[in-house]
């Protein structure tokens, strides 16, 4: 589906999950390479930026969070930027290109927000956007990360496990996808100063900064859960150390108590004690008091309860 807007002399071309026919229309429009319209129909498998003499051909690959555990997935997105144009492609919706959509219909970001009047300004504001949207993903994650801390700390460690481990692997294919923006970023801005100009060197500088503010934002939440999933397990491993050094506690109360217990039981001895009156009794109580003596042994001599 092609969805056009324009600005001025400056054309933006949105198409969600182009077909061949589509492809092949703007083509013929704005003039693209053979290679261009066939990769517009096709996922790639990573990023790449390339340079021809009218345009300059950018695909990025940007990870969406659903924040329902069901781990985070990515959308490609293709660029075409010419000097007057601008064709992104995509094949899911992308809520930061449909917000930006609406502002550039009532043309008041390349009003109030670019002093240029290429396509290049547009690519800017839209790149933007999107790592703005990624942003905010991640302050949703940090949300999560202050919750996990929380319920660490009020001694649901088990319950966290799970919680740790699936914002771990959310992390984890996040920093995948965005790996290799880095490099083609860079490659980008240097295709980009022999496409627009010097002029358009700052923007080209800010598109990279908006990455390296993602990604320091991203390995920060790692670290950060990385420390609370050892929080987490040293917790874990002390609450089964005691639970252990209880269960042993007991065993050793019991043992005692269990030998003297089968000790009256047999038969074939002659204790006096048993035939006398009370005498079940006295055992009785003796039984509890070396019990009583033994558990307040270890736990207010020894102190391991």
């Amino acid at each position: 589906m092609i969805t056009r807007y324009t600005h001025k002399d400056i054309v933006w071309v949105d198409v969600q999950s182009p077909t061949r026919e589509e492809a092949r229309t703007l083509t013929e429009e704005f003039n693209l390479h053979e290679l261009v319209g066939n990769e517009l129909l096709a996922h790639t498998l990573r990023p790449k930026v390339d340079l021809y003499p009218n345009l300059i051909y950018l695909i990025l690959h940007f990870p969406t969070i659903t924040h329902k555990h069901d781990g985070a997935r990515e959308q490609e997105i293709d660029f075409v930027i010419g000097k007057n144009f601008l064709i992104t492609t995509h094949y899911d919706l992308v809520d930061s290109l449909h917000e930006f959509s609406k502002v550039f219909e009532v043309n008041s970001i390349l009003e109030k927000s670019t002093p240029g009047d290429h396509a290049g300004f547009v690519f800017f504001q839209i790149i933007r956007n999107l790592y703005k949207a990624l942003d905010s993903d991640l302050e949703h994650i940090s949300r999560d990360l202050v919750d996990i801390e929380s319920k660490i700390f009020d001694g649901k460690e088990r319950a966290m496990v799970g919680a740790v481990s699936r914002l771990n692997r959310d992390l984890l294919n996040v920093k995948q996808t965005l790996r290799p923006h880095k490099e083609v970023l860079e490659s980008f801005e240097h295709a980009g100063k022999q496409f627009f100009g010097t002029d358009f060197s700052y923007y080209l500088r800010a598109i990279v900064g908006e990455y390296y503010k993602v990604s320091s934002r991203l390995d920060g939440h790692r670290e950060t859960l990385l420390e609370l999933r050892d929080t987490n397990d040293s917790l874990l491993t002390t609450k089964t150390n005691e639970i252990m050094k209880s269960l042993t506690v007991m065993a050793f109360v019991i043992l005692p108590l269990t030998f003297i217990g089968q000790l009256f039981g047999m038969s074939s001895l002659s204790i006096p004690i048993i035939s006398k009156p009370g005498g079940f009794g006295v055992i009785l109580c003796s039984m509890g008091i070396l019990g009583i003596l033994l558990y307040s042994y270890f736990k207010f001599v020894k102190k391991w309860m």
